[in-house]
């Protein structure tokens, strides 16, 4: 019998399954870039298509860089390598003589909850952000001066007017999937309309996803108005440190783990306090690839790359499939998920996480390994608790969900909470 360690929430299980069973250990981070600043610098000069910076700016211009609150991938790491991309884009700005002051850093969360003071530190390094003399715009998709630049069929494509005002704009992400990083992150500086309609049946194909479709449309529009370019991160798996080196890519790592006399002490630990435990193992991760262009072309060949990187490959389609669900959400700051967000986790994000054809066999069975306990987080996952209620007594009814979104959307506190960072 295999005895397998998984994550779920703080706790970590043992899960015993047969000889023949397929264990979905993730492939080991690949060879990293040894300067990602300079990584940066030759992708915005020697861009896969289109002109390179240098030929889209000039002197006293107004620039605005596009960045994603890093929220995926999970887990997440305290020197996230967008930093250093996102330093040497502003500082190539500079060198083509935009000077800080004349920059806007465009935080793209979309519908996520609005980043404060507090949460841009998680965007930029402590010294980028002593040195960066420009504007920080956070995204409000409730705001009434949305630029409207186009139309996909009867969706209005409305923007921040900081994308719209520029002389240049330059998109700075990593390629996680078709919703996050590259046009996916203009989506993320649109009306609350394309936001709405930004789904993908694969997180890692193009052809059946409306969100990259979307964002397609306004990086189309967006290049009518102003000069426009994309720098797309591969980012590696990642990688711990001390005594947990090699989990979960070596056999012998699992193994160890297993074995290891400090798990029966970590599960006698209280809640709380493991999470603090996970939260602080040494945890880093590198960048493989860097590179640049328009936001749609830099993307997918940065995808494609972390696909072959971090992918794994299936002989055949899966009767049943066990996915343990972290304690952590989907966006920053990180908090214990509710029974949403834990669905969402495993269904909405692992699952979606495949390319050619879904992983599961036609009435497969998907195992979430997560206690669901009904806990929100007072005041940041309200809308969460009031939809909760409000579809718990039908189940899942279209008419009652629809309902109640429409409640959500109208709800006066539920607006001003969101729209002060907290919810």
């Amino acid at each position: 019998m295999k005895r397998v360690p998984m994550l779920a929430g703080s706790r970590l299980v043992v899960v015993t399954a047969e000889d023949d069973a397929l264990v979905l250990r993730p492939p080991p981070p690949g060879d990293s870039v040894a300067d990602i600043g300079a990584a940066v610098r030759d992708a915005l000069r020697f861009p896969l298509a289109g002109q390179p910076l240098e030929a889209l700016v000039s002197r006293g211009a107004r620039a605005t860089i596009v960045v994603e609150p890093p929220a995926l991938p999970i887990p997440g790491v305290e020197r996230d390598p967008r930093h250093a991309a996102i330093a040497a884009a502003v500082a190539e700005l500079e060198r083509l003589g935009i000077p800080t002051g004349y920059q806007t850093l465009l935080v793209a969360g979309g519908l996520a909850r609005r980043a404060g003071g507090d949460r841009l530190e998680t965007l930029v390094s402590p010294e980028f952000a002593r040195r960066f003399h420009g504007h920080v715009e956070v995204h409000d998709v409730e705001r009434e001066d949305l630029v409207e630049v186009g139309n996909a069929g009867s969706i209005p494509l409305r923007v921040h007017p900081s994308l719209a005002r520029a002389d240049v704009v330059v998109v700075v992400t990593a390629a996680e999937t078709v919703l996050h990083g590259g046009p996916a992150a203009l989506v993320g500086a649109a009306g609350k309309e394309v936001l709405r309609a930004a789904d993908a049946y694969s997180l890692l194909e193009t052809s059946a996803s409306q969100g990259w479709r979307l964002g397609l449309e306004l990086e189309r529009a967006l290049v009518r108005r102003v000069p426009l370019i994309g720098v797309s991160l591969v980012l590696n798996h990642p990688r711990l440190g001390g005594t947990l080196g090699g989990y979960p890519y070596e056999p012998e790592a699992l193994e160890r783990v297993v074995r290891s006399p400090f798990r029966h002490i970590f599960r006698a630990l209280p809640g709380p306090l493991r999470a603090y435990v996970l939260r602080s193992l040494p945890l880093e991760r590198s960048v493989a690839g860097v590179f640049a262009g328009p936001p749609s072309v830099a993307h997918t060949e940065a995808l494609l790359r972390g696909v072959e990187l971090r992918g794994i490959t299936l002989d055949r389609e899966l009767d049943a499939v066990c996915i343990g669900i972290p304690r952590t959400t989907p966006y920053l700051p990180r908090e214990r998920p509710n029974p949403l967000l834990g669905a969402h986790l495993g269904l909405g994000l692992a699952l979606r996480l495949w390319r050619d054809s879904f992983p599961v066999v036609e009435g497969g069975t998907a195992i979430l390994f997560h206690r669901f306990q009904r806990h929100f987080s007072h005041p940041t996952q309200q809308p969460y608790r009031a939809f909760f209620a409000a579809t718990r007594p039908a189940g899942p009814d279209e008419a009652v969900l629809a309902e109640a979104e429409r409640a959500a959307g109208s709800d006066v506190r539920a607006l001003e909470a969101y729209r002060a960072g907290r919810s």
